[in-house]
């Protein structure tokens, strides 16, 4: 098992999607995270209804993003939420998800995802990133912090590559969560690779 996590965008992908998911499944990634924030909720379960299909054949965890609606539809029990989303589950909701993720962008967002159940966060954005253009990353400082008082599981976001991955475990991270690299690199199987070999 691999400490590294893949976060979807079909955007950023440099070749058929599918094509892409399949190569990453058959790595030895963490898991994905289907996030494809543009869908709708109709569009985001026919995807997600293909996506599971071939990450459950090559024994992948898939972890839905955001439609917990999808998730039930499906009977699918792996889920990561925006803070907001989390805070208006009713707990029986929650309880009914064996792996169940959240967004978190502070300390005290990462101590009340703890308490509402979550099996792991992610915590970011670490360093400057495409995605925050123009925002500064929260830092190493922040991640040691938050791996320090939380006790469940910390995947660091944010400009996460292979240059500073080991500074993130360093830290305590459990690992990180990475999206452009697994979309745009060439050969998944070798970007894995660099990304384990310690600096």
């Amino acid at each position: 098992m691999s400490d590294i996590l893949c976060v979807t965008n079909r955007s950023l992908c440099k070749e058929d999607f599918l094509v892409r998911i399949e190569k990453i499944a058959k790595t030895e990634a963490a898991g994905i995270i289907l996030r494809e924030k543009d869908l709708s909720e109709e569009e985001y379960q026919a995807l997600a209804e293909k996506i599971l299909t071939i990450c459950q054949k090559q024994k992948m965890q898939c972890i839905l993003h955001t439609h917990k609606k999808v998730a039930r539809k499906l009977a699918y029990n792996a889920i990561h939420l925006p803070m907001p989303i989390l805070r208006t589950l009713p707990e029986k909701e929650r309880d009914a998800f064996q792996i169940l993720g959240a967004s978190c962008h502070s300390l005290e967002e990462a101590v009340e995802a703890e308490k509402l159940g979550c099996t792991y966060i992610t915590a970011g954005h670490i360093y400057e990133t495409d995605c925050k253009k123009g925002l500064p990353g929260r830092g190493i400082g922040f991640l040691k912090k938050i791996c320090e008082t939380v006790s469940i599981p910390v995947y660091a976001i944010g400009g996460i590559n292979p240059e500073n991955i080991c500074e993130v475990k360093k830290a305590g991270a459990a690992g990180g969560c990475i999206m452009s690299g697994w979309m745009q690199c060439e050969d998944v199987r070798e970007y894995l690779k660099c990304l384990k070999h310690d600096k």
